[in-house]
């Protein structure tokens, strides 16, 4: 049987690619240090746990979620934390739904949107879901190139003046995955106003907000900016933070129309967040302050040893300012997948070639600060002494 067009016109998942050849070096003997997919190796915590099992406990918990948009507890403890983290009020009742996760939400998003040729404005590099599922509703994916230089913030004066009249939808992701750059305010308001005179819709993808490294460097919602409501909604998820990636729970807020209009997508497609989850969630986000110091310095360990280990390797690196990759430019001589392969059969290190993340990504790889094993820092060490033995200099 043929399969429908739409799925013909995306690409293979690539960490689900990923994952398979990692299985099948394991299954040979030769399991990698792991530094691919980003997917946090501590605990979610435990004060968390107990909340879940509670709350699952309660047979109130059980049934549909009917509101659509989520319960009250998690509503009002996302809004408290709005005021709380970044000093700003978001109304449960319209401004703020629950989603399952931060990729569902982004998806859901693009599909109350996009329609075919209409132009989505996607950085580059950048997740592939948000080009990808421009793609799958047959939209067309302008690329805006993220360079070192411009601190991986993209150049709206760089996008030609016809793509702007037509483009309808703004991606945005800060602290950026891959590159680890953050985004300061006058950016963000700059973003609303080009926004607001292009009549477009700014998605900005907030899944690392959390995981930063320096109080100067703790990032903004898009929602501190003066009627950025008007054109924005602004993804969340506690994966990162929380080390909840297979809970599958995170929010949306924003202005109310575009609220209801990844709630109308949603509401078309599933049926919400398991209650017990949605409670846990609200427990884990009243403990914010409690938690999120022993992530962020747990990560601030690894980003150091790995930053020190590769410029002993002569790599031209800057420590990135948040989320929990690393960018490494890649040695010359190199492409990113060809670096990316030696890597891996010659120092049986795992990195992702940044070409994966779209074009302005050929010259690096990715290194996640996700590491399995025990001794982490022992990893670390292992890999840079693999990567010498292996021949790897800058």
């Amino acid at each position: 049987m043929e399969q429908a067009q739409r799925l013909q016109r995306i690409p293979p998942y690539p960490f689900r690619e990923i994952a398979a050849l990692k299985a099948k070096m394991i299954a040979e003997g030769k399991e990698p240090i792991d530094f691919g997919i980003g997917d946090p190796d501590m605990p979610t915590p435990q004060f968390v746990i107990d909340a879940l099992c509670e709350a699952a406990n309660d047979p109130e918990t059980h049934p549909y979620d009917e509101s659509g948009f989520g319960t009250d507890r998690y509503k009002d403890a996302i809004a408290e934390f709005a005021k709380r983290r970044f000093g700003i009020t978001v109304d449960p009742s319209g401004e703020i739904q629950s989603t399952i996760g931060g990729k569902e939400a982004l998806v859901h998003t693009v599909w109350a949107y996009i329609d075919p040729s209409d132009v989505v404005l996607v950085p580059d590099p950048a997740y592939s879901v948000y080009k990808v599922q421009t793609s799958w509703c047959g939209g067309a994916a302008f690329p805006m190139p993220l360079r070192a230089e411009n601190d991986f913030l993209p150049d709206f004066d760089a996008i030609p003046q016809a793509v702007r009249k037509q483009a309808k939808m703004l991606f945005l992701n800060y602290p950026n995955n891959p590159t680890g750059g953050v985004a300061p305010l006058e950016f963000f308001e700059e973003a609303v106003a080009f926004a607001r005179k292009y009549e477009m819709v700014i998605v900005q993808d907030a899944a690392y907000a959390e995981v930063y490294y320096d109080a100067a460097d703790r990032p903004h919602s898009i929602l501190e900016i003066a009627g950025a409501k008007d054109v924005a909604i602004e993804i969340h998820s506690l994966s990162k933070t929380f080390n909840m990636t297979g809970w599958r729970v995170g929010w949306a807020w924003g202005g109310g129309d575009h609220v209801e209009a990844l709630s109308r997508a949603k509401s078309n497609v599933d049926s919400g967040t398991f209650m017990a989850i949605q409670r846990a969630a609200a427990v884990g986000l009243e403990n914010y302050d409690a938690f999120a110091p022993q992530m962020q310095a747990e990560y601030l360990r690894r980003r150091d040893a790995l930053i020190a280990g590769l410029q002993s390797l002569g790599c031209p690196i800057e420590a990135p300012r948040a989320a929990f990759y690393v960018w490494v430019p890649v040695p010359e001589g190199y492409t990113s997948e060809g670096f990316a392969t030696k890597l891996l059969g010659d120092c049986q290190v795992l990195a992702i070639p940044g070409a994966v993340y779209g074009a302005a990504g050929e010259g690096f790889v990715r290194m996640s600060l996700t590491i399995k094993g025990a001794d982490k820092l022992a990893q670390i060490d292992q890999a840079i002494s693999n990567m010498r033995d292996g021949g790897v200099a800058w």
